[in-house]
């Protein structure tokens, strides 16, 4: 696979991605927020075309997961909450098939910016200026997603049920009659994505009772990888919602079964597009990323597991690592070499909870490859698990407020913002009286 440019033809007037659909009469037009959450504006299709772009809030970026205005170093509260204007990313203008009726409604990724200048806290361009950091120094990423979800069923209260629960039907690690039984769904699921240039491959069905996972093809653009991600995130909520049905992202709706994850596959590649790490001398470049994995790691948590309760996730014996340990073959690493030849010879980090940002989770995993590599990390031996990761979420946020080395490849106000956003949501979530709480102190 040969290295490709990150941006397409800028967004002009004579681009073809200003062509809609014949009978298109709306456009979803929306950044992607630090939670990885789609927030924007819909729009009659010709104001959008005429405008190349949509003016609205700057602190859209920064809303905490239920869309609420924190606040976080005064962005959307002190300072009069100004606009941005949100710039078309090249070739993101699709449609949405899911829609009701599907024809007459598009979508279109927007890159924040203000003055010209992207925003400072855009996950995308915090993403995009690792990746230049990293070509800058002849390391070329080759990258792809995998994410878990499930369908869940809701009560009068708002609690998820797993699907089909009671039911022979209910679970079944890759179960072919579990496919087929939610097989519309997941057909309309790969045709919408397809319909949005979004190459889906394997469907799997995981350990949990309607638990699900979709993997996304190998790419060298990481931010386009990312875009993708999040984008799968918005189609399958929204192809679950036209067949009746609830998805989650959550990182663990169940406390007694699997969690969900996103696991961002890793490799490097040479100017012609050789694998690097299959390569002669490339399994101590290997050894050297995971190296420099293992030591952000626990300044990343905070990015991987960005929520109080995504913490439930990680236990033993539930394939989900966040102890740092690496080993080829083995699910019960944080991160695994998967089995291959020389051309797939690639990492697989499997620490990211699937309501993780794609673009900060990717961005963690790329500033640990080159940290790794450019200071020439030796790993742990395998098989052996760290010390000192952070096991909940407001010690996550202490320890990424306080690592210097993380902090290199983020702006440098990023990690007050974020650690303030989050503490307020928790705040907030926790004064919140649990059922639990009744029946223990009541």
């Amino acid at each position: 696979m040969k290295i490709i440019a990150d941006q397409a033809a800028p967004f002009e007037a004579t681009s073809p991605e200003r062509t809609l659909p014949l009978g298109t009469q709306f456009v979803d037009a929306f950044i992607l927020d630090v939670n990885g959450i789609a927030r924007g504006k819909r729009l009659p299709a010709h104001e959008f075309l005429a405008a190349g772009g949509v003016a609205f809030s700057a602190g859209a970026l920064v809303l905490d997961a239920r869309g609420m205005m924190q606040g976080p170093l005064g962005i959307g509260t002190q300072d009069g909450d100004p606009d941005g204007f949100g710039v078309p990313v090249p070739g993101a203008l699709q449609p949405v098939p899911w829609a009701k009726p599907a024809a007459q409604v598009a979508q279109c990724l927007l890159s924040m910016q203000r003055d010209g200048v992207p925003l400072w806290y855009d996950p995308r361009q915090i993403l995009a200026d690792i990746v230049a950091r990293c070509r800058a120094d002849g390391l070329h990423p080759v990258v792809a997603c995998e994410l878990e979800f499930y369908l869940v069923e809701l009560d009068a209260a708002g609690r998820p049920h797993p699907l089909h629960a009671g039911t022979r039907d209910q679970s079944g690690h890759l179960c072919l009659q579990h496919l087929e039984r939610n097989g519309a769904l997941l057909h309309g699921l790969h045709a919408a994505l397809a319909a949005q240039g979004i190459v889906a491959g394997t469907l799997v069905s995981e350990y949990g009772p309607g638990q699900f996972e979709v993997n996304l093809t190998h790419g060298p653009d990481p931010v386009r990888a990312a875009d993708q991600a999040a984008l799968l995130r918005r189609a399958v909520h929204g192809v679950a919602a036209a067949h009746g049905q609830r998805a989650t992202f959550m990182a663990k709706p169940y406390p007694r079964h699997a969690g969900s994850g996103l696991h961002i596959h890793v490799s490097l590649v040479d100017e012609a597009g050789r694998n690097r790490f299959g390569a002669a001398g490339g399994q101590a470049l290997l050894e050297q990323a995971i190296g420099g994995m293992q030591a952000l790691l626990p300044a990343s948590m905070a990015l991987l597991a960005p929520s109080f309760s995504a913490y439930r996730r990680y236990r033993p014996g539930a394939f989900v690592a966040n102890g740092g340990s690496w080993g080829e073959n083995s699910r019960a690493a944080a991160f695994r070499i998967p089995p291959g030849g020389a051309s797939s010879r690639r990492i697989e980090h499997r620490v990211a909870c699937a309501d993780a940002s794609p673009h900060l989770a990717m961005a963690c995993v790329l500033a640990a490859l080159h940290h790794g590599i450019t200071t020439q990390l030796a790993p742990l031996p395998a098989g052996v698990e760290m010390a000192g990761v952070p096991m909940d979420f407001l010690g996550a946020l202490a320890r990424f407020e306080a690592d210097a080395a993380l902090q290199g490849y983020l702006p440098e106000r990023f990690p007050a913002l974020f650690a303030a956003l989050k503490r307020a949501e928790t705040a907030e979530l926790l004064s919140e009286v649990s059922p639990p709480e009744f029946a223990w102190y009541l």
